[in-house]
Formats: C-alpha cells, sequence, structure tokens
C-alpha cells in the first residue's frame, strides 16, 4: 500500500520546509512537492509538522530489581511508546542472577520482548560481577551475533563496577568498538549520606535528593571522563545527566576536545525540580535516580541545548511502578525513602513535552528538536538513517504533530500500565496527530491502532562514539 503524507511542514535536524511524503512498502519513497500517486492513499498534513518518530534510548521496560518490577511491560510500555510518538526504543537490561554470563540477560530480554512489543527496539546489555576475562570476551561475541553494540555499567548498585573493574571495562570495549553507557554518581557518599539521614530520623521523601547530591554526579562524571581517556579514549556514553555541576564536569571535557563522548540528559531534568519531593506522599511518585535537581540545574540544561555541542540526546529512564492501586511499590517507601524503587513513567510524555516546553517556548529550534529525540540517538547507538530521519529508502516512521491542538496530562491520557504521571495536570501545545511505523499507521488522534508483536528487534551497527 501506498501513502502521501501532503502540504505538511517538514522538519529535520538540518532543516524545515514544506512537501510531501511518499511512502511505498513501509520505506520512504520520495520526498517533494505536489507528489502524486493514482493508488496512494492521502494523508492532509496542512497545519502541521511531520517529523521523524522519535527515538528513545534509555528504557527500563519489565525491569526487575529484586523486591519490585517495573509495571511497563514490553508490550504496555511500547504502546505508551508509540502513543507518544516514538517509534523505536533501545531497552537498558536488568542485572541478572549473580555471576551469571552476559549472555544470560540477552536472552531474557528476548523472551520478554520478542512478540510483545508494538514499536521497534534493542537492547543495551548490561555488565555486572565479576569482571573476568571470560565476560568481557563475551562483548564482542555478543556484538557479533546480535547487533548489541552498547553495553551499560554502574558506578552504584549493589552490583555497581569498581575503578579498576571499569577501566578494564573500557579497555576491552575499545578493543571491540563497543559503547559503554554509565550511570554516575559516587557510591561511597550517596551510601554514607543514606545511612545517616535514615540514623536521623530523616525518612521522608525531601531527602532523597539531599542524600544524593549534585556533586555525587559530577565527581562521577569527571571520574568516568579521566577513566575513559586512560582506557585509550574508549567510546563512554553519560546517562540521564541531571545537573548543573555535572554539566560543567561535561563542558571542561568538550573544551578540551576529549573524543568518542556521548552525553544524554532526560525529560525530567527539564521540567520538573526538586520540590516535588515537599510532599512525604506525592514526592514518592518522583524518587528516581539522580534525583530531580534545581530550577537553575533545568535552565542550564535547556541552555546548552540550546547552544547545542554539549548533550546530544533527551532520554526518559522510563521505569514506571505503582502508586495509587492496592500494595503499590512505591509505597514501599512511605517510612523511609531508601525502600522506595527507583523510577518513574516518561516515555509517552517526552516527545509532546520537548515540543511544547522546548519548541513552542522558543527553548529550542525545530531541528533541534529533532536531532536530540530521534536523529542523534540514532547515531550513537548504530541505527542511523534507517530510523531517526526522513530520506529515501529509510523506514517510513513518521509523526504528524498538529500545533493547534492542546494536550492535557490525566489519567485519561496514560496508555501505559502506570497509574499516574508526573506531569499530571499540565497542557501542552500541540497534539499528536497520527504516527506510522514503518508506513503502516499505529496512533490515530490518540488511539492505538497497532498490534501486538509488531515491533521488530534492532540489530544495530557502530555507534557514531566507535567510529571516530
Amino acid at each position: 500500500m501506498k501513502t502521501i503524507i501532503k502540504n505538511g511542514t517538514i522538519a529535520t535536524d538540518s532543516e524545515v520546509f514544506r512537501g510531501d511524503i511518499l511512502i511505498e512498502d513501509g520505506k520512504i519513497s520520495a520526498i517533494g512537492e505536489d507528489i502524486s500517486c493514482d493508488d496512494a492513499k492521502i494523508v492532509d498534513a496542512s497545519g502541521m509538522y511531520v517529523m521523524p518518530g522519535a527515538v528513545d534510548v534509555h528504557t527500563h521496560m519489565d525491569l526487575d530489581v529484586g523486591f519490585a518490577r517495573a509495571i511497563d511491560d514490553f508490550y504496555d510500555g511500547t504502546v505508551a511508546a508509540a502513543c507518544g510518538g516514538t517509534t523505536t526504543i533501545v531497552d537498558h537490561m536488568a542485572f541478572g542472577p549473580k555471576d551469571c554470563s552476559l549472555w544470560h540477560q540477552v536472552n531474557e530480554y528476548h523472551r520478554l520482548a520478542d512478540g510483545n512489543a508494538v514499536v521497534d527496539y534493542g537492547f543495551h546489555g548490561v555488565i555486572q560481577h565479576p569482571v573476568t576475562a571470560d565476560r568481557l570476551g563475551e562483548l564482542a561475541e555478543i556484538k557479533e551475533k546480535e547487533g548489541i553494540t552498547s553495553f551499560k555499567v554502574y558506578m552504584t548498585y549493589d552490583f555497581g563496577l569498581q575503578d579498576d573493574e571499569l577501566f578494564n571495562v573500557l579497555r576491552a570495549a575499545k578493543e571491540a568498538g563497543i559503547v559503554i553507557t554509565v550511570h554516575c554518581e559516587n557510591h561511597g557518599v550517596l551510601t554514607q549520606l543514606r545511612k545517616e539521614f535514615i540514623e536521623q530520623g530523616h525518612t521522608e521523601a525531601k531527602y532523597h535528593p539531599l542524600s544524593r547530591p549534585p556533586r555525587v554526579e559530577a565527581e562521577a562524571v569527571n571520574r568516568m571522563i579521566h577513566l575513559s581517556a586512560l582506557a585509550g579514549d574508549a567510546p563512554l556514553y553519560i546517562v540521564h545527566l541531571s545537573s548543573a555541576e555535572g554539566l560543567h564536569e561535561v563542558m571542561k571535557a568538550r573544551a578540551e576536545n576529549r573524543p568518542n563522548l556521548g552525553v544524554e540528559t532526560c525529560i525530567q531534568y527539564l521540567i520538573l525540580n526538586d520540590s516535588m519531593y515537599d510532599d512525604p506522599s506525592e514526592g514518592l511518585k518522583a524518587i528516581m535516580s539522580p534525583p530531580l535537581r534545581k530550577d537553575q540545574d533545568r535552565e542550564e540544561l535547556w541552555q546548552a541545548l540550546s547552544e547545542g555541542g554539549l548533550i546530544d540526546t533527551v532520554a526518559t529512564d522510563h521505569c514506571p511502578f505503582h502508586f495509587r492501586a492496592g500494595k503499590a511499590e512505591k509505597q514501599y517507601g512511605k517510612d523511609d525513602f531508601t525502600k522506595c524503587p527507583n523510577g518513574a513513567p516518561g516515555v509517552q510524555e517526552r516527545l509532546m513535552l520537548m515540543f511544547s516546553e522546548g519548541f513552542m517556548k522558543g527553548r529550542i529550534s525545530l531541528p533541534q528538536l529533532v536531532k536530540y529525540a530521534s536523529s542523534e540517538p540514532c547515531r550513537m547507538f548504530g541505527l542511523y538513517p534507517q530510523k531517526g530521519s526522513l530520506e529515501p529508502g529509510t523506514d517510513a516512521d513518521i509523526v504528524i504533530i498538529d500545533p493547534g491542538k492542546v494536550t492535557h496530562i490525566d489519567r485519561d491520557y496514560i496508555r501505559g500500565a502506570s497509574d499516574y504521571s508526573c506531569y499530571e495536570g499540565m497542557d501542552l501545545e500541540g497534539s499528536i496527530e497520527k504516527v506510522f511505523l514503518r508506513g503502516k499507521e499505529i496512533v490515530d488522534n490518540g488511539k492505538f491502532l497497532g498490534e501486538k508483536g509488531e515491533g521488530k528487534y534492532l540489530r544495530r551497527g557502530p555507534s557514531v562514539l566507535a567510529k571516530r
């Protein structure tokens, strides 16, 4: 079947222009003016913006944290993604059993996702103890057989790695042409602060950000940048940068022209602030790590996006747990914030928040929105130009946004399994009119039209970080 999207304002990461897009056999066949085809279905996009499908390279579907499990599986979570204009995700695997092979979680995540996802998907591998020569040897093997070209390490949590282990991982990844993504927080300091707060009876949600202050992130960002340099400028991608202090460490590295460095922030750090923790109950909704920061941090992150060249992508760290229902997982922290599972929903909200609060309010341009939400995530993780672009021959993953409508975020808006959104009550400028995945319309004015299992697993090529 052929489809023509006509008369839209087409946005790429380099230009904005009026035109038509011809879709044939799931691919973009042509882009131009006054395209005609006798047997094509016509979609009139007059007065609307037409962009590449958004790509979220930081989600946690079906995440098992041991004492709780994220309530969005690969079906519910990708339905939410689709309805929010995201047509591709790259999901971060959870830790596996103690001493397991790197292959263990690869196989487990195929079991969880294959036949369930409604958008296209890939995986980031995960590295945990023990960091042995055999485990490191599996990096190249998994890259070759599965097309998984990035692996995550943590500097905190139970399976966080020590500096010598991080150094060895970076060297092995450099040799294999693999990107290491890293959760940057100083484990020793935050552990001590959390211990002290609990001993003093300071158990409310407002102590969560105080136990993980910005310098805990900044020190770890600085350390990872230096470890990467020591490992021969190994490809490094810093996930969910949240603070001005962390950003300043990135700015130093950029000023030194440090190669092979990618940086991500997340939508919550651009929109929300730490006042959400003031309410002892409602504050549990926003317990995530790193925590929400001050307005000054938000503004500096927006400024970095506006200036360009500092932050590469905007993701979500989507990892929802129930707040309201029955034995809701978030309520585990009602008497002790350290017991609350970390994470919140966001995969549905991200694109429209960036459109409304970024583009429509003049913080970023439309090409910058496309860059941070679509094209650059794909370059970072070996999916470009098949994904994240509008070019003849690429997948027809397309979002149409009507700037004249309003998106109201309430419980009726939510399409995933979550029973809340951190953005409830917001009215956003613009509304997603249609979403296409490989040429098939899967969302129409908020209604999901796709089918379970339509999402395809994506074997990824090398990141631009690994190519530099």
